[in-house]
């Protein structure tokens, strides 16, 4: 008896008609390398110049290139093009200052970077000595003690509001948010003067104590509504869990609800320290700057980074600005690494998942 030969089907393949082809991506990258170029042309016998000039002057090429190109296009087709211009334009004329202000940070700042900037201070240092000489290691840990006393009183008020804004709902959350919402809208300088007539002149004398409490008005805001807006993700039905468990409601909050947005709370912290670490306003009028190590926020005046850039740009010298460019620098960097360590905090998945 024969028996036939059963042949082995082709396994199905998922189709990907929205991907973009390998042909299409080149030839897009080619075009942008080609803008690039152009834009630097147009730089070279125009008023355009810097980095600025450079990003205006592509902006404006592939402005150029797409209309010559909607042109030839049906209505409808023309339409979705014009409007995916607009709104491509629109994003890149948000970005281009923020790429201005970073190339030029990174391109000004490097010149008085060594390795002994992060540990050496200003005590036998002029403003306007080599480069390998002083550096900004006082500034830095000024800054980091002065953030430090600012997140120690902030965070405990924050998370605190948050939870009364979004667990316990009393008569007077209206007045809280109020508050919360008002604070975020006082300038700098309105806060340092606060904590000078009412820490700086009844304690007699500048501090970092005096500095800290100033960045912690200002710090409060961020962390108070960060935290409302993460604890209004934990789903009723774990409070209600709590609940039939026959936990109190201030139990509920401490042993269920806090640990579950954990990761939430230390971003709303993250984000408040990347928001006050280049306020240099309050500092002038609390901390003031120094040329030394100061580990003590109680025995005089600290320094900063944002006072050490002040101060240095105030001095005036080629190589002082210098300095001050790379203090720029360097306080970029801190708040860069901020925002990226709060976004990847924030982008952990939780434990808790809604039911769908």
């Amino acid at each position: 008896m024969n028996t036939a030969t059963v042949q082995p089907t082709a396994e199905a393949q998922p189709q990907r008609p929205w991907a973009v082809k390998r042909s299409t991506r080149m030839f897009s990258a080619g075009r942008l390398l080609a803008f690039a170029v152009a834009a630097f042309g147009i730089t070279l016998v125009t008023p355009l110049a810097n980095v600025d000039g450079w990003a205006i002057a592509f902006l404006l090429v592939n402005i150029v290139w797409n209309l010559g190109v909607t042109s030839k296009l049906g209505a409808k087709e023309r339409k979705d093009a014009l409007l995916r211009l607009t709104i491509t334009s629109l994003g890149m004329l948000a970005f281009i200052p923020w790429l201005s202000i970073f190339v030029s940070v990174l391109l000004k700042g490097y010149r008085a970077l060594y390795p002994g900037y992060f540990v050496g201070d200003m005590r036998v240092t002029t403003p306007d000595d080599e480069f390998n000489m002083g550096g900004a290691g006082h500034a830095i840990v000024g800054s980091l003690i002065m953030v430090a006393i600012a997140t120690v009183v902030t965070l405990p008020l924050g998370i605190l509001s948050g939870i009364y804004l979004t667990e316990v709902r009393g008569r007077l959350t209206f007045l809280v948010r109020f508050i919360v919402q008002s604070m975020a809208g006082v300038p700098s300088v309105v806060a340092g003067l606060f904590i000078f007539t009412t820490v700086v002149q009844s304690m007699g004398k500048y501090s970092g104590l005096a500095g800290g409490l100033a960045l912690a008005v200002l710090m409060l805001p961020t962390v108070s509504r960060t935290a409302e807006e993460v604890l209004k993700l934990v789903p009723d039905d774990l409070r209600n869990a709590g609940y039939a468990l026959g936990a109190r409601q201030w139990r509920t909050a401490l042993m269920v609800v806090l640990p579950t947005v954990r990761a939430g709370l230390v971003t709303a912290a993250i984000l408040g320290i990347a928001r006050v670490i280049g306020e240099t306003a309050p500092l002038l009028l609390t901390s003031l700057n120094t040329n030394g190590f100061v580990f003590n926020p109680f025995g005089g005046t600290v320094a900063s980074l944002p006072t050490y850039i002040f101060a240095m740009f105030v001095y005036g010298t080629e190589y002082s600005t210098a300095r001050a460019w790379t203090g720029s620098l360097v306080l970029l960097a801190f708040v860069l690494f901020f925002f990226l360590l709060a976004r990847r905090l924030g982008g952990r998945k939780t434990a808790v998942k809604t039911k769908k």
